[in-house]
């Protein structure tokens, strides 16, 4: 296991950290808190002119080009009062490739880094290059190694939890003879062990998990190739319900079983509810994905990096009142974000509440019926 996080309630804290951070806004806008975050006579001028370097680790993950490189651009330049610069690169799953971007990232002298991890293990050298700089390192959505100064994410054990439940559910009780395939993520990927353990805790002793698969960087390719060779094996009919790790690989699993021949898709998870998964759902091939808010995510993120540059202590303190491990650091101050198990039963209420998309989107002319049959219009 890689990571420990407190079992507090995430919601609770989410809840709790927005009203203190509320506060301490409100606080600084009548001068009562200076810039080390001490009370004084007048608050002490900010500077808005601030450099925010981005890594994000690939583009196979729709989320990551689509949703939070824009709305932490956005979200930063809009607490900066459009002075504010985010300085972006995406490694495409290429470990070499992200520590060249973060060491270009420290000759430019950046402000501050996010860092999405190819490989947290990896990465460390270059976060404590950056420590030695002076710039400090938070670890966005993968907890990275090294000494960062914060990590957000979403309580990832919790992931795996919401997604076991679902085969589980789906399965209806039909007990331990159930066949499982369990394709997990990339085992550089922190992550990774938290979603499985989470899994395992509700599918052990439920079901039979016949094949289990680690999927380098996540690939839809390699997972695909995995699911050929689980057919193969365990049989086609034989497949009771297949755990994906996030809609990708998802989406792969349920290309090879429709390739082998599959009448009806047994029950598949996913993670991220990109686009064609929500449809895929919508449609009745997949079951479920974990809807994990990117807006929540990106948008505190932001809003840590700024605050941590321009020394707002208590609005950054207010942000991480959770705390996690890494196999280097202890007691990383961080932000859980809550997730949603997202079917066709919520998917009004969820992405299309939170304008993830539209039901336009969703329902093009190849999913018109199904979205009438489940009253998605």
């Amino acid at each position: 296991m890689n990571t420990r996080t407190s079992r507090k309630s995430a919601v609770r804290q989410t809840s709790t950290a927005l009203a203190a951070i509320s506060s301490a806004l409100s606080l600084a806008a009548c001068g009562v808190i200076g810039g080390d975050g001490v009370g004084s006579g007048s608050a002490s001028p900010r500077r808005d002119d601030i450099k925010v370097g981005l890594l994000l680790p690939d583009r196979d993950t729709a989320r990551f080009e689509k949703f939070d490189y824009p709305i932490i651009k956005k979200q930063v330049d809009s607490l900066t009062h459009g002075k504010g610069k985010v300085v972006y690169a995406n490694a495409e799953a290429s470990v070499e490739k992200q520590s060249q971007q973060f060491q270009r990232l420290v000759e430019q002298k950046v402000d501050i880094i996010l860092v999405d991890a190819v490989d947290a293990k990896r990465i460390a050298p270059d976060v404590r290059k950056s420590k030695d700089a002076g710039i400090p390192v938070i670890a966005y959505d993968r907890l990275a190694e090294g000494p960062i100064d914060a990590y957000i994410s979403h309580d990832n054990e919790l992931v795996g939890q919401v997604q076991g439940r679902a085969i589980v559910e789906a399965l209806d009780g039909k007990g331990s003879n159930s066949k499982v395939v369990m394709m997990n993520g990339d085992p550089a990927d922190p992550n990774t062990a938290r979603f499985k353990e989470g899994a395992l805790g509700e599918l052990d002793g439920k079901v039979d998990i016949v094949k289990q698969y680690d999927t380098d960087k996540w690939s839809p390719a390699v997972a695909k190739a995995h699911m050929k060779e689980a057919i193969q094996s365990v049989g086609l009919t034989d497949i009771a319900a297949v755990y994906a790790a996030n809609d990708g690989m998802a989406g792969a699993a349920i290309d090879a079983l429709k390739e082998a021949g599959a009448s009806k898709i047994p029950p598949v998870t996913g993670q991220d509810a990109n686009l064609d998964a929500v449809q895929r759902i919508v449609a009745g091939q997949q079951y479920m994905t974990v809807y994990k808010s990117f807006l929540e995510e990106a948008t505190n993120a932001a809003e840590m990096a700024v605050n941590k540059v321009q020394g707002r202590d208590i609005a950054f303190d207010a942000l991480t009142r959770d705390k996690v491990d890494s196999p280097t650091q202890k007691d990383i101050p961080a932000m859980l974000v809550p997730v949603v198990s997202l079917t066709k039963n919520n998917i009004k209420d969820t992405v299309i509440t939170d304008g993830v998309y539209t039901v336009r989107q969703i329902c093009t002319q190849t999913y018109a019926a199904d979205c009438a049959a489940i009253g998605l219009k």
